[in-house]
């Protein structure tokens, strides 16, 4: 094989790398976009959906749940019961889900709201507690009460925190996913011009 064979060999392997590379990129950076689209368009439906697909989850590990503590051999009496139980929390919430997808979906976005309120308020509470330690003690202590004062507004309206934090991975799942395929497209060309 001659040197100028072996070179045309390594051009197309990059080529194909490249290509698969850019092609990676664009794919995720279109499935970016158009899951933002469908959030910020619809995001009630969007919202169904998202919590259809946690209920079907939800069925798949009550089986796998039910199925260890009924077939595994090598488990104690215990946790043969916990298995079961769990598998059929699992089903019962996928039930349950499945019988109205709009109330799940508000359900799980109270969840969310609540889960991230309390997040807010410890974490500015933290930063309150590392002030001496901290270099910037001004911005510490904004951050800590706009971090406590967030977690507050959240919790005091959870769904209304939930709802906002869903529009806004609507807008950076958008803005992520024009970024990803302008990446793509720019690629093979950055690539081409460092050859």
């Amino acid at each position: 094989m001659s040197v100028n064979a072996h070179e045309l060999d390594l051009k197309n392997v990059e080529k194909s790398v490249i290509n698969t590379v850019r092609g990676a990129i664009g794919v995720s950076g279109a499935v970016s976009l158009i899951i933002g689209v469908l959030i910020l368009v619809w995001p009630v439906k969007t919202a169904v959906v998202v919590a259809g697909i946690i209920a079907v989850y939800a069925v798949i590990a009550g089986v796998v749940n039910l199925a260890i503590g009924i077939f595994s051999r090598r488990i104690g009496g215990w946790a043969r019961f916990g298995f079961l139980a769990l598998g059929a929390v699992f089903l019962i919430a996928a039930i349950v889900s499945f019988s109205n997808l709009g109330a799940a979906a508000a359900g799980l976005a109270v969840l969310v709201g609540v889960l991230f309120g309390i997040s807010w308020i410890v974490e500015g509470v933290v930063g309150l507690t590392l002030i001496g330690d901290s270099a910037s003690k001004v911005w510490t202590i904004v951050y800590a009460l706009i971090s406590i004062v967030a977690g507050i507004l959240v919790l005091t309206s959870p769904l209304w925190g939930a709802a906002l934090l869903w529009l806004w991975l609507g807008v950076s799942l958008v803005v992520m996913g024009i970024v990803q395929i302008v990446r793509a497209i720019r690629f093979g060309s950055q690539v081409a011009l460092t050859a």
